[in-house]
């Protein structure tokens, strides 16, 4: 090896040293209160997430559109959440550039927020305007129970809690009963207990007697009330069927809440969910889904996701309303008797129908797989899909271009063991997208 190129090695060594270190320099100087976004690399992200208990990383590419306009909102944002009493830190990550990182993070698009709270990552799914995301997160360094002292108290609670969450109100209630679900459940809902508050208070979220346990979804504009008992397997049971409001609208957003959710769905595809027979319907599911905790109820309309439903058999001919039960997965249930739900007395065609899913009367399908691959390819990021067909394509081409070996007649048990050689080769490399907000 040349003299010129040892000179180059070493300088090179030398540059990367001095990046180090200035990038250790950075994070030593940075506090959890500075109030700007700390910019990181693969010498410092580990460090960074270890030295603050709660960090929003943003893993970015240059060129990426989404980014771009992501940009200012976490640079607002920046202050107000590093002015909490528990502050939070917002970082970002060139992840195009240290491609190691984004394959150790699992990033697949542009941009993923990932927030890490003492060490653990979570994705970041809420809203990315600068002050609906500071609602958001404060969230996450809030007390597992808030402790309720007054109406107004009760008020601002509510206020300040947002609408991406739901909400658990103990009324009367003692602390210690739902501590260990504030706990285990923080991630997902907003929980507290009002100590002291008045009869106006009882008016305004309708219960009648104490101990309550009031659920809200402000965003569905549902609520719920349990009486008891509140021994720990009705009182967890409560909680959890609560998390998701039912019925539940699908679209691109909810479809992401059902898969911590174990029960079964009842899916109602109507025609277009706006109209007003459909929103009659739709209060005849809620009566429904109430009596029917171990189901959760949902409806889409096939003007508004026509991709999804079609997933069901559905299309422009269809006899609409229909319900099924989904699995949530590959499979439903069709009840005999029961395919179709017409305008005459819907509430006890809906009773037939669950009766008759209990019963047993039922035939099981399965998902259309095209239009199901169609609808979780669109849940990804379908740009995301068509970015890696093409890499690898071009990467095919290319070593199609360079390969020197010479042509030979060979076997074709031979042909199938290089194929399968070079998918798995292949399948390795990592080919970030563009992901949609």
């Amino acid at each position: 090896m040349s003299m010129g190129v040892f000179l180059v090695l070493g300088m090179l060594i030398a540059v990367s040293r001095q990046s180090a270190a200035a990038a250790s320099s950075a994070l030593d100087n940075f506090s959890a209160k500075d109030g700007t976004v700390l910019e990181l690399d693969d010498s410092n992200l580990d460090s960074a997430i270890s030295k603050f208990d709660y960090v929003l990383v943003d893993f970015y590419a240059p060129w990426c559109g989404h980014c771009k306009r992501l940009a200012p909102e976490l640079d607002a944002a920046a202050p107000l959440l590093a002015g909490l009493k528990e502050p939070i830190v917002i970082a970002k990550v060139n992840a195009d550039k240290y491609s190691r990182l984004a394959v150790k993070h699992d990033i697949d698009g542009f941009p993923t927020l990932k927030l890490f709270m003492h060490g653990v990552p979570m994705e970041y799914n809420g809203p990315r305007k600068a002050d609906l995301l500071v609602r958001f997160l404060k969230k996450f360094v809030a007390p597992d129970v808030s402790i309720l002292d007054s109406d107004s108290a009760v008020g601002e609670f509510v206020q300040s809690a947002g609408t991406h969450f739901p909400i658990f109100i103990g009324f009367g209630l003692n602390e210690s009963l739902i501590s260990d679900f504030g706990k285990k459940y923080k991630k997902k809902a907003w929980f507290s207990v009002a100590k002291d508050f008045s009869e106006e208070i009882m008016v305004v979220y309708d219960f009648d007697k104490v101990p309550a346990l009031v659920s809200l979804h402000p965003n569905y504009n549902e609520q719920n009330i349990f009486y008891g008992p509140f021994e720990e397997k009705f009182l967890e049971d409560f909680i959890k069927q609560n998390f998701i409001p039912s019925p539940l609208p699908i679209n691109y957003d909810t479809l992401k809440l059902l898969k911590d959710d174990e029960r079964k769905i009842v899916l109602t595809i109507m025609e277009d969910e706006n109209e007003e027979k459909s929103k009659k319907l739709v209060q005849l599911l809620k009566a429904a889904a109430s009596a029917n905790r171990d189901l959760l109820f949902a409806y889409v309309g096939f003007k508004q996701f026509e991709e999804f439903t079609d997933s069901f058999g559905v299309n422009k001919k269809s006899e609409l309303p229909k319900m099924v039960v989904w699995d949530g997965n590959e499979e439903y249930f069709m009840v005999v008797g029961s395919e179709v739900i017409n305008e005459e007395d819907q509430a006890s065609q809906i009773t037939r129908f669950i009766e008759g899913f209990r019963e047993g009367k039922t035939e099981v399908k399965r998902i259309n797989g095209p239009s199901f691959m169609g609808y979780i390819n669109s849940l990804i990021g379908v740009r995301t899909v068509y970015i890696i067909v093409f890499l690898v394509c071009v990467f095919m081409l290319i070593r199609s271009i360079n390969k020197e070996e010479p042509l030979r007649v060979g076997t074709r048990e031979e042909a199938d063991q290089a194929s399968s050689s070079t998918s798995e080769g292949e399948g390795k490399e990592y080919r970030p997208g563009d992901k949609e907000d």
